[in-house]
């Protein structure tokens, strides 16, 4: 075996064996991943970024009033509301709205606000997001200095 052949076994088995202890397991500790039930749960629900986001929202006549540009998340982890874009073209004019996720139906795949129309949903009191300070943003930290220190 030549010495070039020697050399990238070792750099093979060395990369296999440094990758090992890098990802080993300990028992007990927190699972990165679904159990088997969660994961027939996860199969059974949406995708928000392919199903629900940039989707269109049509009223009881089929007619488009408006767009989904976003999902708000509660406090305790639920879905508490649809941003409904209903107005713009190109981001000007736009006109979010916050529409209760209860109030949104499905059917065949669409989604529908019944009882409402553009117009409607145009004098209803524009969404904002609520202002807050942006986290710091993080910190390199020197290789020779300690965490805590």
């Amino acid at each position: 075996m030549s010495v070039r052949m020697t050399m990238l076994a070792a750099a093979v088995i060395a990369a296999g064996v440094a990758s090992a202890s890098a990802q080993a397991q300990v028992a007990g500790a927190q699972p990165l991943s679904v159990t088997v039930e969660q994961s027939q749960a996860l199969l059974e629900g949406w995708s928000v970024k392919k199903s629900v986001l940039g989707k269109a929202v049509y009223n009881d006549d089929n007619a488009k009033i408006g767009t989904v540009r976003d999902l708000i998340v509660a406090p305790d982890g639920s879905v508490s509301a649809a941003i409904v874009s209903a107005g713009g073209f190109l981001g000007v004019g736009v006109h979010d709205v916050a529409v209760p996720i209860a109030a949104l139906d499905v059917r065949n795949g669409n989604l529908y606000l019944p009882g409402a129309t553009k117009e409607a949903l145009k004098a209803t009191p524009a969404f904002q997001y609520a202002k807050i300070d942006s986290p710091p943003k993080p910190k390199r930290v020197d290789s020779n200095t300690k965490a805590g220190q």
